[in-house]
């Protein structure tokens, strides 16, 4: 008997060496309903309904389903439940305790106590099943919800503290985005306290700062019957009304952009910004539902010469430099030429940027740059960046040049570079202040708030040097002075640059038209697709937005 005592001492003080040293010591037989309440306890706070229901006696056949919907309806977003206490056993049963600590949507912190009792089921103790394991409050058929009032939305401004949402402007509510009922894919992906069918923003401004514009509601805990009527209000908490959005869109600016797209009978875009801040004054698209002034993505034709120029300034050069302008030019086997074969022989800079020279700007980035530095400038300009403007918009995209005549093509806006109007007022925009700044519709901190934005800072603002700097300013007037733009009727002061780019095949694919410029702190970019010249077709739409905007 002495023997058996000290093998089974033994065998204990190596179990609790054991647990000393890190390994498990599982207890054979029940450990009494201080253990099973705290694992159920634990196993509510994680959402394991499973376990829950594997340590309750008699639970009714919907277990999982009633304590889901519990959390679900109440919008619970966090929180735990303890033990508050556990009685001595008496025979089969013994009373218990928990108190729930529980977030609710919005940050609402709500406490409760609950009863715990416990009854021994095949000789293990489990927690004993009641509507009031689940709240004291309950009996059959009855729940708990919190009841929810939204707030008034709150709107979407002007920079002026005008409301967007009321703007006859279709190129403006496709900004502002209309708001509308929550599929159920929706009202999961925002979480509580959202629910299928309440009023969300469904695309635009209204989408990217939905919660922000819907505000907190207020939140009713309550017990309700089968039939869902209140039949107890457990707690109450205030909700909080929704914060305004104000843009950087300017009414005049905007009505501007639109009136002078009013006649276009092709697919347009034109895109303000002020150049001293990147904010965005306008976005205007016709037709509507699609907003390419954000989101198209096209060739920039020789609106992109003033990303090369800027690079061959910065190189050495200056508006004086004399160059080559021949009606065509061989790069790598691939004949360049002008458009309608002109030639002007050997000319400023100034002149050749002016009457918009492929050939000229074609041969100096293959001799003068390469694809690396002109890559380079290209990026100081905002291409391939992102942008976070407060809405999605696409990045302007410079991929690296395979050869000489991919670098060739590319240094007049063909090839592989693509942009959209945003982007390209964003370039005319530095051009006139000597900053490229990320362009935005709401205000920097904001913009990274976005829905899309996944807390992405804007790209932040590249200095031009300042001999490229007065080097635009000398040849952007030059083409609405002397250039490919000296037909159109320009207020004073406005300066640019064309564009023609080709897109689709054949032996004279068709083209897009463009023009970019400024005129003071006014900086902007017009696409009619499809439109042919640029001089023909979108600068005369910029010349009449300037008047417009005046």
């Amino acid at each position: 008997m002495r023997r058996s005592r000290v093998i089974i001492a033994a065998a204990v003080v190596a179990a609790v060496a054991l647990v000393g040293a890190g390994a498990v010591w599982i207890l054979r037989g029940d450990d009494g309903p201080g253990d099973t309440g705290r694992r159920f306890l634990a196993a509510w706070s994680r959402g394991d309904a499973a376990a829950m229901r594997a340590l309750t006696a008699d639970p009714p056949a919907d277990f999982e389903a009633r304590v889901k919907r519990m959390r679900d309806d109440l919008g619970v977003t966090g929180g735990r439940y303890e033990t508050a206490s556990v009685g001595r056993p008496k025979g089969d049963e013994a009373g218990g305790a928990y108190r729930a600590r529980l977030v609710l949507s919005g940050g609402r912190a709500w406490s409760y106590d609950g009863m715990m009792p416990f009854t021994k089921q095949d000789g293990k103790w489990r927690v004993k099943w009641s509507p009031q394991l689940l709240h004291p409050s309950l009996q059959e058929g009855q729940r708990l919800k919190a009841a929810r009032t939204w707030p008034s939305r709150a709107a979407v401004r002007d920079a002026k503290g005008g409301d967007l949402s009321g703007s006859p402007s279709g190129s403006v509510q496709q900004l502002v985005g209309p708001a509308g009922p929550a599929s159920a894919e929706a009202a999961k992906k925002l979480g509580p306290p959202y629910r299928t069918g309440d009023t969300v923003g469904l695309e635009g401004l209204q989408r990217q700062y939905e919660k922000r514009l819907a505000g907190t509601p207020a939140l009713a805990v309550q017990v309700v019957g089968a039939d869902g009527k209140p039949v107890k209000t457990l707690q109450r908490f205030g909700g909080k009304d929704g914060t305004p959005l104000s843009t950087t869109i300017d009414p005049k600016v905007q009505r501007a952009a639109g009136e002078a797209l009013a006649d276009v009978d092709k697919p347009a875009s034109l895109v303000a910004v002020r150049a001293s801040t990147g904010e965005i004054l306008a976005a205007a698209n016709k037709p509507g539902g699609y907003n390419r002034a954000l989101m198209g993505r096209y060739p920039p034709g020789s609106t992109f010469k003033v990303v090369t120029a800027a690079a061959l300034v910065a190189g050495g050069m200056d508006p004086r430099t004399p160059v080559g302008c021949p009606a065509t030019t061989s790069i790598g086997g691939r004949t360049f030429k002008n458009s309608e074969y002109e030639k002007f022989g050997t000319v400023p800079l100034r002149e050749a940027f002016a009457h918009s020279c492929n050939t000229t700007f074609a041969r100096l980035a293959v001799d003068k740059l390469g694809e690396k530095r002109l890559a380079q400038v290209a990026a100081q300009f905002g291409f391939n960046a992102p942008v976070i403007a407060g809405l999605p918009a696409v990045r302007a995209a410079f991929p690296d040049a395979k050869d000489d005549t991919a670098l060739a093509s590319a240094a007049f806006g063909q090839g592989e570079v693509l942009t959209s109007p945003l982007n390209m007022a964003s370039v005319a925009a530095a051009a006139a202040g000597g900053t490229w700044r990320s362009p935005r519709l709401v205000d920097a901190s904001l913009a990274s708030q976005a829905a899309d934005a996944g807390g992405r800072e804007p790209e932040p603002p590249h200095r031009l040097e300042p001999a490229v700097e007065r080097a635009l300013h000398s040849l952007m007037p030059a083409v609405v002075s002397e250039g490919t733009a000296s037909k159109v009727d320009f207020p004073s002061g406005t300066a640019g640059k064309t564009g023609t780019a080709e897109f689709g095949s054949g032996k004279e694919p068709p083209t897009h038209a463009w023009f970019i410029g400024y005129r003071g702190d006014l900086a902007f970019a017009v696409i009619v697709e499809g439109g042919g010249t640029g001089a023909g077709a979108a600068a005369p739409i910029a010349a009449s937005f300037l008047k417009g905007a005046a």
